[in-house]
């Protein structure tokens, strides 16, 4: 009886690749069970935010769980943006067949007007406030991520999730709906009021900051000094340029009374604040005081002025013609307004980015204990060009790493917090606010559209107007207050 190899060949190259496929098999199926268990840890249990994809880039916990907050804001800020749009609700008429029956259905009035307006963005604010609101008090006092609320507030993201959309869903069951819109409305004034004020106090916490790091580096090396120098004529050149850029543009011979007066008033407020940081009593007192920092409150000064004047309401005049003509704007802006829904969203992405990046800056320890007067040492400053950017250093980085075969992982915060917990949610809370007045044009709410939100309002005009000079004035505010209590210690 002969042998055949070959057979005997082929049945093992058989046998092999019966037995590859097998074990190629079972470690796809394990693969795809750790990435649904990563999945399912990270949306219903407590494991940080992988985002599920081993492509990116390793993430610490902090920035995952403040990026996934930040996804929520964004998320309920787009459909705020959406409910006060016309546009979308005729295209929706037009295109969702059954319509009416739709909407009388879920008992949202015959064509879903309870679903659109200011009205139906107050209550899904109303929601988002709550949210944030509530794990602001949730998390108080949070040292570091072992704890099961820590847990809570690291995890759980489709649960958060749901507990997120009954809220929102929920407000628009409160019962004696006019009562409530009027008395959320002076809340959410409030809490926009205050939104504002704490980004003026921390821009001005930036001013000194940077001029302070960048002096510390000057006592050691002479090239902090023309960098001080350089960047301090940069920031006046903007905003002389800005101020008469404003002169030629806003004003003219007759008229534009408002626009005349708050130029030189603004301009006037500049110059001064600029003498007073220079002045010998405040250098006795603040040695760190400098143009630096008047330089940088200066164009954010200029800047309020220019977004305020932009958002007043537009003067007409007749002309020899008997015709209305509009006065006191750029020629050039008249023709900017030609496609409105290209200009609205593109302005309102612009803004609404504004407002994210200020909730996200607004919420490190070091922002947080500005709030409260905490400052680092003078010895202890490091100058950088881009200070702002030095990592927060209170926990140690990296210190564990989990992979799990999604994105990697960096448990930053198992010793202490990176960030205050409570603090972070506070902000968003009054961002929340702040996106509810500014979406409905704040006092203007009956007539708002999110087609005319560049149009301009009283309300907002006299919002910018007002926060210009509280700017100036905290930041005058800095440079007199050792003066008016020598007894105290002032660190800034």
């Amino acid at each position: 009886m002969r042998f055949h190899w070959q057979s005997f060949a082929a049945l093992k190259k058989t046998m092999f690749h019966s037995h590859f496929y097998k074990c190629q098999s079972c470690i796809r199926f394990s693969f795809s069970n750790i990435v649904f268990n990563v999945m399912l840890a990270c949306c219903c249990g407590t494991a940080a935010c992988s985002l599920c994809c081993r492509c990116c880039p390793k993430i610490k916990q902090s920035t995952s769980t403040r990026f996934m907050y930040a996804l929520y804001f964004i998320l309920v800020t787009i459909i705020c943006c959406v409910m006060m749009s016309t546009t979308v609700a005729n295209e929706m008429k037009a295109r969702i067949p059954f319509y009416e029956q739709m909407c009388k259905g879920i008992q949202a009035g015959e064509m879903c007007e309870k679903l659109v307006g200011y009205s139906a963005v107050y209550k899904v604010c109303f929601g988002m406030a709550c949210f944030f609101f509530f794990f602001c008090l949730f998390t108080i006092k949070i040292n570091n991520s072992k704890s099961c609320r820590a847990y809570i507030h690291n995890g759980f993201w489709f649960i958060k999730l749901l507990l997120l959309a009954a809220m929102c869903s929920g407000a628009f069951f409160i019962p004696d709906q006019d009562t409530f819109l009027n008395a959320w409305r002076y809340v959410g004034a409030t809490g926009g009021f205050l939104f504002i004020a704490i980004q003026l106090i921390l821009l001005v916490e930036f001013a000194h900051k940077w001029n302070k790091n960048w002096t510390a580096g000057a006592n050691h090396k002479q090239m902090w000094n023309g960098l001080l120098a350089l960047v301090t004529l940069v920031l006046y050149s903007v905003a002389v340029a800005a101020l008469v850029l404003m002169a030629l543009f806003y004003t003219r011979s007759e008229g534009c009374m408002y626009n005349k007066v708050l130029i030189g008033v603004n301009g006037g407020l500049c110059l001064f604040v600029s003498l007073v940081a220079i002045s010998p009593c405040v250098q006795n007192r603040q040695p760190h005081s400098g143009l630096l920092q008047s330089g940088v409150i200066s164009c954010y000064v200029m800047y309020l002025t220019f977004s305020a004047l932009s958002s007043k309401p537009p003067e007409t005049i007749l002309d020899e013609n008997n015709q209305n003509i509009t006065i006191c704007v750029p020629e050039f802006s008249q023709g900017l307004h030609g496609d409105e829904n290209l200009v609205t969203g593109l302005g309102t992405t612009i803004l609404f980015g504004c407002i994210l990046y200020s909730c996200l800056t607004s919420t490190t320890r070091a922002s947080s204990e500005a709030l409260r007067g905490i400052y680092a040492a003078p010895e202890t400053e490091v100058a950088r060009c881009c200070f702002c950017c030095v990592p927060d250093g209170d926990a140690d980085a990296e210190e564990h790493t989990e992979k799990r075969g999604g994105q990697t992982v960096i448990y930053d915060e198992k010793k202490g917090t990176v960030y205050s917990y409570a603090y972070f949610h506070f902000v968003f809370f009054l961002a929340s606010l702040y996106v509810m007045m500014t979406v409905t044009h704040w006092f203007h709410y009956e007539s708002a559209q999110i087609e005319k939100f560049f149009t301009g309002t009283w309300s907002i005009f006299w919002i910018k107007m007002v926060s210009c000079w509280v700017c100036v004035f905290l930041y005058l505010w800095t440079l007199i207050a050792p003066l008016c209590c020598p007894t105290r210690q002032f660190s800034v």
